[in-house]
């Protein structure tokens, strides 16, 4: 197609390479068309368009000037009527018609159509957040978190939005609808630190407390029961810090303490529990600590090292 540089479709009218609006020119990819605009002030780049212009505007305008119309079904069939007659009428300088010429030469490189419409796209440029998300129409979308403070490309459809960063394509959602600050999260985007807070539910502290022992499964269920589900999880979040620490038997006996003193536990009271248990762990003795000690440490000189074997 040779159409004119018009600001809708032409993005800069470069002489060697015209830079066409990115919506047409994906509207022409999609048809498998080739646009080639003309050049400014170059009429005879589409000359025979032009031409054909004012030969249908005799051939029909002026020819249906004095017909009155009163429905416009009636002004189409006398319109396609004359194009019929204008594309069987024989070439004055070359033999055949337009017809002719259409089906012999044109026809056989035709392509069906695509089995969907093309649809409109838009265009827009954003920054990435320190969130790893894009803000587009008070929606939140995320990208992969290493183009933090990256500018990128997006490409809106009305059901699709892709993200481009210098021409590779990064990331895709569905258009979210409805109630205003919804996000859409790819696990895939997410830093690994942000993929295991994901496993921090309820479920999944339920299913390790119940590893630990009853005692302890009883108090998760508890700080879930008792609390929202935004604080319980907080809690529950310190106390497998605090498990880390402890192995499970010790951890069980102290929640089980703890179940038994209060009849409302809390964590402060089983961080106190703890405390004493350490210290009624008995320290070292002093042969032992030298022993680790010079395990720590590696070979100590002994005796013989100065002397003293000899000395005797």
């Amino acid at each position: 197609m040779v159409p004119d540089n018009l600001k809708t479709g032409v993005t800069k009218p470069l002489r060697g390479e015209p830079i066409l609006q990115e919506a047409y020119r994906e509207l022409a990819d999609y048809y498998h068309t080739v646009i080639v605009p003309s050049r400014v002030r170059k009429p005879k780049d589409k000359a025979s368009v032009e031409g054909t212009v004012g030969y249908i505007s005799r051939q029909i305008i002026a020819a249906l000037r004095n017909y009155p119309f009163f429905h416009l079904e009636d002004l189409n069939q006398h319109i396609s009527d004359k194009l019929k007659e204008i594309n069987t009428t024989a070439f004055q300088k070359r033999p055949g018609s337009r017809k002719e010429v259409f089906e012999e030469e044109e026809k056989p490189y035709l392509r069906p159509l695509p089995h969907t419409r093309y649809k409109l796209t838009e265009w827009k440029t954003a920054k990435v957040q320190p969130n790893y998300h894009i803000q587009i129409d008070r929606m939140y979308y995320s990208v992969p978190y290493e183009y933090v403070r990256e500018q990128v490309e997006i490409r809106l459809t009305p059901d699709l939005l892709e993200f481009y960063f210098k021409d590779l394509r990064i990331a895709s959602h569905k258009r979210l609808k409805g109630d205003i600050g919804q996000y859409s999260t790819s696990v895939e985007h997410m830093p690994d630190h942000h993929r295991l807070y994901l496993d921090h539910n309820p479920e999944n502290n339920r299913a390790w407390s119940k590893s630990i022992g009853p005692s302890m499964e009883k108090f998760v269920g508890l700080m879930l029961d008792q609390n929202p589900e935004k604080k319980a999880l907080s809690i529950l979040s310190a106390l497998r810090n605090i498990a880390e620490k402890y192995d499970p038997t010790t951890m069980e006996k102290s929640v089980d303490t703890l179940l038994t003193i209060s009849s409302n536990p809390t964590l402060s009271v089983l961080k106190s529990i703890l405390d004493r248990h350490n210290k009624r762990i008995p320290p070292e003795s002093s042969a032992e600590k030298s022993k680790s000690m010079g395990n720590d440490y590696g070979f100590v000189r002994g005796a013989a090292y100065f002397g003293k074997e000899r000395s005797k």
